[in-house]
């Protein structure tokens, strides 16, 4: 496109559109021919700013220089011969073809036809106006810099980065060694610096690597161990490192250098200097350009670590100890070392004996999961509740190590180890008995022996009777290996205790009542061994949570059953709001300390319950159709049965005594003949959800308790009173299965004969009937009742009788069978 054809008005709109399109042309040409080109110069230039020249041998280095250098002739050639030199016209072409009409173009172009048409030249001369127009508002185009295409694997970015680095992170000065790959001695570049340093602090400590060549003379602190690395250039001997900042070995004398060992040292590269700061001191580079400083090297401090607070207890026996470390540079990792403090220890009962080897417990300590750790406070939470040293006093040794390797330790923290509380009386006695034969295994015969005395009668003493029955194979196991007890056997043997232990604190909870008998017999106990704050709450908690399923229970019986319920006005009424501030009140008074008006007010409650358990069974006797009956043979049945074992437990007792045993073994075969036979009868008639699910798994179980009794009985006619106590466990285990079984198919049973029975509409309550707590379940099954607990005094010489009966049950002293008979009385009122 010629620009003499261009109005002259056009022109000066077009100079820097035009002028900057052309440059854009000329950087878009250049850099698609010779992208190559600078490539390979930016990879060359961050190879030698890292000193890579200085590694290695020089025929190695000579190569790759080479090899750099004919790539770099092959792209200038490859480029010179792909690049075109943009002109003018090209500029303005591509100014044009931004613009609508392409205006530039119709500027040039001359009039073909109508020349001598006035009209037609006057549209023509309106065209040229405004394509000149159009053209006059151009803007510079830039230019297209992609390279995708011709570089699809990025290699120009991959040495623009490299040679960013080099710039950054390596050594200009270093490119000038360069000059050592020439066959002639290299010389350092005139009015270049001749060396170089560095300054390289532990990583640990965070701090930046010093430039020494940046570093004014004076004094300079850097952490003790820094790395300071000195590389001198130029002639040897021309300058000299002169420190008293490290102990320098020297080293070893070696055989001669080989006649090539010169090749293997850059060339350029006079000496180079390695150095580990030990102390304070100076250092100084001597000669022309040299320099020196002080160096003040400034220590590690060891880490500190020291406990913080008193220990604790959680509720469920874990441990809970605080700490403060802290630490220069920063803590790494914690251990605690707990061990025993055996003058410490009460060296009585079971603990007479010395004590067998006890390794000390190594704990690691928490770290924080974030931020840093140069000072900071931790809690240690764990669970030695199974370790021997668990309720011992012991010693802890807190300590913490830094990056550096060095060890810091507290003085030892004296301490009565926290471990789980067992508040059941036979469980913190099975406990006990297992601390004592973790401490020697001598104490196995005193354990055996303190343990049968403890369960020798278990009736109504003992919360649960698998846990019994279990306790009674561990003990038969114990008295068998008591003179040889391995470790492992006494290790095993502790395990199994510290479960039946569990088994006798949680009991058999085979109701909501038995439930809230455990909690609150728990919560008495806790009381009065002055538990801590966290184990009254946790309790207080479960006591609260089995209330409310007692309350629910009985809730849901009153609807089953509202003709079993007193009248309107008669007994005691108490809502279950009352019953929550009752639990309140207990709470705030242990809080306050007042644990004597708060155990009273628990025996209130204690006794407002059984008064309620009394109401709640006062219509189920002697009344129900046959299955109620059939439980209730069932009930007696597993009664029988469990005396029977006892009994067996006791001659088996007396015998290995050498006593004379209470029956004839004969007997006993006889008592579990006639057990067996009647549960053969109950399986013969009908019983609760027969042909349903429940009701065969109870039938299934109850055919397992029969085939056990017949092996008991067999045993017993053989006089294997050991073996006969294990089948007759497995007897009333499967019992209890049953019975179960068939309670829940039972419950099902009478809920289906509610809803089919037309007595009153799903989901409503009889709207005149009262739970045994005095509520009104009212419509849709909704219990409530702002009335007062006690709506009628009762008759006030029964209740001062049921105060004495009460009274005198509590009276150990008493005779057994008074007790029994006081018992029964309170079990009937």
């Amino acid at each position: 496109m010629a620009a003499d054809k261009i109005p002259e008005t056009v022109l000066p709109a077009l100079i820097w559109p035009c002028r900057l399109t052309l440059l854009g042309l000329w950087a878009e040409r250049l850099s698609r021919a010779f992208w190559p080109l600078w490539t390979v110069l930016l990879l060359a230039f961050a190879a030698a700013a890292f000193g890579v020249q200085d590694h290695g041998p020089l025929l190695w280095v000579q190569i790759g220089a080479g090899v750099m250098a004919l790539a770099a002739l092959v792209a200038l050639v490859m480029g010179l011969r792909a690049f075109r030199r943009p002109t003018r016209a090209e500029a303005l072409a591509r100014l044009d073809a931004t613009l609508p009409g392409r205006p530039i173009a119709a500027l040039g172009d001359s009039q073909a036809l109508g020349r001598d048409d006035p009209v037609s030249a006057s549209v023509w001369q309106a065209h040229k106006a405004r394509m000149a127009a159009r053209a006059a508002q151009a803007k510079p185009v830039a230019p297209d810099l992609k390279l995708s295409s011709r570089d699809p694997y990025s290699l120009r970015y991959v040495a623009l980065t490299a040679a960013v680095m080099a710039a950054l992170f390596g050594s200009l000065w270093r490119v000038t060694s360069v000059a050592g790959l020439a066959p002639t001695p290299a010389e350092a570049m005139p009015g270049g610096p001749t060396w170089e340093g560095w300054a390289r602090p532990p990583a640990y400590t965070g701090k930046p690597t010093l430039y020494l060549n940046d570093l004014a003379e004076g004094t300079v602190e850097v952490p003790l161990g820094t790395r300071i690395q000195i590389r001198v250039y130029g002639p040897e001997g021309s300058l000299t490192v002169d420190q008293t900042i490290a102990q320098v070995t020297p080293p070893p004398a070696a055989d001669p250098p080989p006649p090539d060992a010169a090749a293997a040292k850059p060339q350029g590269l006079a000496a180079m200097t390695d150095l580990t700061v030990s102390q304070s001191g100076r250092l100084s580079i001597d000669g022309k350009g040299g320099r020196s400083w002080d160096i003040v090297a400034i220590p590690d401090t060891a880490p500190l670590v020291e406990v913080s607070g008193q220990i604790g207890r959680e509720a469920d026996g874990r441990f809970r100890q605080g700490f403060k470390a802290n630490d220069d540079y920063g803590v790494v990792a914690g251990q605690v070392t707990i061990s025993l403090d055996l003058a410490a220890v009460d060296r009585r009962h079971g603990l007479t004996p010395d004590p067998e080897p006890v390794a000390p417990v190594v704990l690691d300590l928490p770290m924080p999961a974030k931020g840093k750790r140069d000072e900071f406070t931790e809690t240690l939470i764990d669970d030695l509740s199974k370790h021997v040293l668990s309720n011992l006093p012991v010693s802890m040794v807190f300590a913490v190590t830094d990056a550096a390797g060095q060890v810091s330790q507290s003085p030892p923290y004296s301490v009565v180890l926290p471990g789980r509380r067992f508040f059941d009386p036979v469980a913190a006695a099975v406990i006990e008995m297992r601390r004592d034969l973790l401490w020697n295994r001598v104490n196995a015969a005193r354990v055996d022996d303190l343990l049968r005395a403890v369960t020798n009668r278990p009736e109504g003493f003992l919360r649960s009777a698998n846990a019994h029955l279990r306790l009674r194979v561990a003990l038969r196991k114990l008295d068998a290996t008591a003179d040889s007890l391995t470790t492992e056997q006494r290790d095993a043997l502790a395990e199994e205790l510290w479960k039946i232990a569990f088994m006798f604190e949680e009991g058999d909870l085979k109701s909501a009542y038995d439930r809230l008998q455990r909690a609150q017999d728990r919560l008495e106990e806790a009381i009065r061994n002055g538990a801590s704050p966290e184990e009254i709450e946790q309790l207080m908690k479960e006591m609260q949570q089995a209330m409310r399923d007692y309350t629910r229970e009985l809730g849901e019986e009153a609807q089953r059953n509202p003709q079993d319920q007193p009248p309107a006005g008669e007994g005691q009424e108490i809502t279950g709001d009352q019953l929550q501030q009752m639990l309140d009140e207990i709470e705030r008074l242990m809080k306050e300390g007042k644990t004597a008006e708060a155990m009273a007010l628990m025996e209130q409650l204690r006794q407002l319950m059984e008064n309620l358990q009394v109401t709640q069974g006062q219509g189920g006797e002697g009344q129900g159709g046959p299955g109620q009956q059939a439980m209730r043979d069932l009930g007696d049945t597993l009664r029988d049965q469990q005396g029977l074992s006892d009994d067996a437990y006791r001659d088996m007792q007396k015998g290995r005594n050498g006593e004379q045993p209470g029956q004839d073994p004969g007997a006993l075969a006889d008592r579990q003949r006639e057990l067996r036979d009647r549960l053969g009868e109950l399986q013969d008639h009908k019983l609760p959800g027969d042909g349903s699910e429940k009701g065969e798994a109870g039938r299934e179980s109850l055919k397992r308790a029969e085939d056990a009794m017949r092996e008991a009985e067999r045993a017993l006619e053989e006089g294997d009173l050991g073996g006969a106590l294990d089948r007759q466990a497995e007897a009333l285990e499967a019992m209890r299965d049953g019975m179960k079984d068939l309670g829940d198919a039972l419950a099902q049973e009478q809920r289906d004969g509610q809803e089919g029975g037309g007595q009153q509409e799903a989901g409503k309550a009889d709207p005149n009937g009262r739970d045994p707590l005095g509520r009104e379940p009212g419509d849709a099954a909704r219990i409530g009742s702002d009335k007062n607990m006690v709506q009628n005094d009762p008759d006030k010489r029964a209740q001062e009788l049921l105060d004495d009966i009460r009274r005198r049950s509590g009276e150990a002293e008493r005779p057994a069978e008074e007790l029994d008979y006081l018992k029964r009385l309170l079990e009937m009122f």
